[in-house]
C-alpha cells in the first residue's frame, strides 16, 4: 500500500508541474499571436497611412508654388485628403490628417542669450534661475561659452564620465544629462514633468532661421518678441477672423506675409523683426481607423530651402576638433565639379554616382523625421481642475 501511495504522489505532482507548464506554454503562446496579430494589422494599415501622406504632400506642394510658400493651414490646405477628394482605398477605413507648425518654434540653432534668458523669464523663473539655465544649456550647446551666474558643469567627476557636445540638441532627451536642467525638467521619478513639455512646445531642434507668427503661441511672442500678453487676442482674432478683423473672403480666416502686417496687429510694441511669415517645418499627423483599431504616422516635412537637421558634430574639447560617431576627424566626399572639390581626388565610385543622381530627384519636400504609433511622443492629460 506504501508502494501505491508513493506512485500516486508521483503521479499527481508530474501533473501538476506538467498542467503548470501547459498554462505557461499557452499564455505565451497567447501573447506571441497577439504580437504577430497586432503587427499584421499595422502592415495593413500602413500602406493608407503612407498613401495618405503623399496625397498630402502633393496637396501642400500645390499651395505652395501658387502661394510662393507655405503660412498657414487658413491658406485652404488644412483638409488635404478632402481637397484631393482622396478616400481610403480600403472600404470601412477612415483617415483623418492634422498639422502642427514645427517652425512657429524658436530654432535652438539660432536663439541667443538674451532670447533665451527672456523666454525662460516668461516662464516665471526668477532672473538668476532664468540665466542659469541659459547658461547650462549654452555651454552643452555651444562651443566658448562662459557662464555668467554658474559655473559650467564638469561632467568629467559623474560615475560615468561625459563631457559637453558643444553642438545644439539632437533630442530633448539629452536635457536629462544636462546639469540643473535635468532638476527643472524631470520629476522625482525620473519622468518629464511640465516644464519639460513647455521647453518641447517653444523650442525647435530643427535648424531654421525665425519662427514662423502664423504657427507660433503665446509664450514666443510675448518671450521672444517682446509683445505684450494682451496683444495675443489680437492675433488670434486676425488670424481667426474675428473681431476687429473679420475677414470678407470665403475662409473666413486670414495670415500674415510680412512684418509691417505683424507690426499693424500687434502694435510697435515689441518686435515684429525677430519673426517669419512662412513654413520651414511642418509636422503632420495621419491616423488610420479600422474599426477598433489605428495606426498613427507622424512625419516632419520642409520644404525645398526650409529647415534642415542639425548638420554640427560635437566637439572634442580636449583636441579642439569635430568628430563623427566614430571619433575620427570630419570629412567631406566631393565630386568632380562641387565646390571645395580635389582636382587630384579619384574617379567617383558608383555608389557616389548614385547619390549625385538621387539627389537631382527635386522630391518637394525634405523629411526630417518619421515616426509610427509607440514611438510617438504624446503629452499627458492636463490635471484635473482643483475642488470648488
Amino acid at each position: 500500500m506504501k508502494s501505491r501511495g508513493s506512485i500516486l504522489v508521483i503521479v499527481m505532482i508530474i501533473l501538476l508541474f506538467t498542467a503548470t507548464a501547459l498554462v505557461a506554454f499557452l499564455d505565451k503562446a497567447s501573447n506571441d499571436l497577439l504580437v504577430d496579430a497586432r503587427v499584421i494589422g499595422d502592415n495593413r494599415l500602413r500602406i493608407d497611412a503612407y498613401s495618405a501622406l503623399e496625397v498630402t504632400l502633393a496637396v501642400l506642394e500645390d499651395f505652395r508654388e501658387a502661394d510662393s510658400g507655405l503660412h498657414s493651414p487658413n491658406e485652404g490646405w488644412g483638409n488635404p485628403l478632402d481637397w484631393a477628394q482622396w478616400t481610403s482605398p480600403t472600404d470601412g477605413r477612415t483617415v483623418d490628417v492634422s498639422f502642427a507648425d514645427e517652425s512657429g518654434k524658436i530654432s535652438l540653432n539660432h536663439i541667443n542669450q538674451t532670447q533665451m534668458v527672456s523666454m525662460f523669464e516668461n516662464w516665471n523663473l526668477t532672473e538668476d534661475d532664468a540665466q542659469h539655465l541659459t547658461d547650462v544649456l549654452l555651454v552643452w550647446m555651444r562651443e566658448n561659452h562662459i557662464a555668467k551666474v554658474a559655473p559650467a558643469p564638469d561632467y568629467e567627476q559623474s560615475a560615468i564620465p561625459y563631457d559637453q557636445p558643444m553642438r545644439a540638441l539632437r533630442s530633448y532627451d539629452e536635457l536629462a544629462d544636462i546639469d540643473y536642467a535635468r532638476d527643472l525638467f524631470y520629476d522625482e521619478n525620473g519622468r518629464p514633468n511640465d516644464l519639460w513639455w513647455r521647453f518641447r512646445s517653444d523650442f525647435s531642434l530643427f535648424n531654421y532661421p525665425l519662427p514662423n507668427i502664423n504657427g507660433t503661441n503665446q509664450d514666443i511672442v510675448v518671450g521672444l518678441g517682446q509683445f505684450p500678453p494682451t496683444q495675443m487676442d489680437n492675433l488670434t482674432d486676425y488670424l481667426a477672423g474675428k473681431g476687429d478683423f473679420v475677414e470678407p473672403n470665403p475662409l473666413g480666416v486670414q495670415w500674415f506675409d510680412n512684418a509691417t502686417q505683424i507690426e499693424n496687429v500687434l502694435g510697435p510694441a515689441g518686435n515684429p523683426k525677430v519673426f517669419g511669415t512662412t513654413i520651414s517645418a511642418l509636422r503632420i499627423f495621419v491616423t488610420v481607423h479600422d474599426g477598433s483599431s489605428q495606426f498613427r504616422l507622424e512625419a516632419v516635412v520642409a520644404p525645398q530651402g526650409g529647415a534642415s537637421t542639425v548638420q554640427t558634430t560635437a566637439t572634442d574639447r580636449k583636441k579642439n576638433t569635430q568628430s563623427d560617431s566614430s571619433g575620427e576627424s570630419v570629412s567631406q566626399n566631393l565630386l568632380p565639379g562641387q565646390v571645395g572639390q580635389d582636382f587630384n581626388a579619384s574617379v567617383p565610385t558608383q555608389a557616389q554616382l548614385s547619390a549625385a543622381a538621387s539627389a537631382n530627384l527635386r522630391f518637394p519636400f525634405t523629411i526630417l523625421e518619421i515616426r509610427e504609433n509607440n514611438e510617438i511622443l504624446t503629452p499627458p492629460p492636463p490635471p484635473p481642475p482643483p475642488p470648488t
